[in-house]
């Protein structure tokens, strides 16, 4: 799959791709693999964007996205959800723990990670002592379903991903990562 540019771009992809270059200062290349359909494009980015405005913290935010790229073993994604995270300065243990499919030492944020992953392992089906330990560590139930909201992003641009083969920017490279083989 192609990886657009503002030039090559199908013009109903222009805009958001505009709007991308003002937020990041360069077109990442998931973007650029995107624009090929601009519905997804605009999907993404919307979605995105109202993630940004839950409740969730950006360090919970940030364990949601990392939490389901690396569940499904996206090397891009990872990658660039570290470089983001550190721009929002989650602690390197955080970091650490999600990359390498660690328990988080934060027991509220190991919930969060649970829960998340038992969302995309069992396909929305969280058993009932995961969804409960979730609450017991004082998420809500709106929280629950702004959860859903960072795995139908993520699992967009998962899968964009795996298909195209997504090659990594540079500005990301400094969190480079390979999933282990036990998957």
């Amino acid at each position: 799959m192609d990886v657009h540019t503002i030039d090559t771009a199908p013009d109903a992809a222009k805009g958001l791709i505009d709007k991308a270059h003002a937020k990041y200062g360069f077109l990442p290349n998931l973007l650029g693999v995107m624009a090929s359909a601009p519905p997804l494009l605009e999907a993404y980015m919307t979605l995105a964007g109202l993630f940004e405005k839950s409740s969730l913290s950006p360090t919970e935010r940030q364990t949601v996205l990392l939490t389901v790229s690396a569940v499904n073993q996206c090397s891009y994604c990872v990658a660039a959800h570290t470089a983001l995270a550190q721009m929002q300065h989650v602690e390197q243990d955080v970091l650490d723990a999600l990359r390498e499919g660690r328990p988080l030492s934060d027991a509220k944020l190991e919930a969060l990670r649970r829960f998340t992953e038992a969302m995309v392992t069992s396909r929305g089906w969280p058993s009932a002592q995961v969804t409960e330990a979730f609450h017991q560590a004082g998420y809500t139930p709106a929280q629950a379903l702004e959860v859903v909201l960072g795995v139908g992003i993520k699992t967009m641009s998962n899968y964009t991903n795996h298909m195209a083969q997504t090659p990594l920017d540079n500005a990301f490279a400094s969190g480079e990562w390979t999933p282990s083989q036990e998957k």
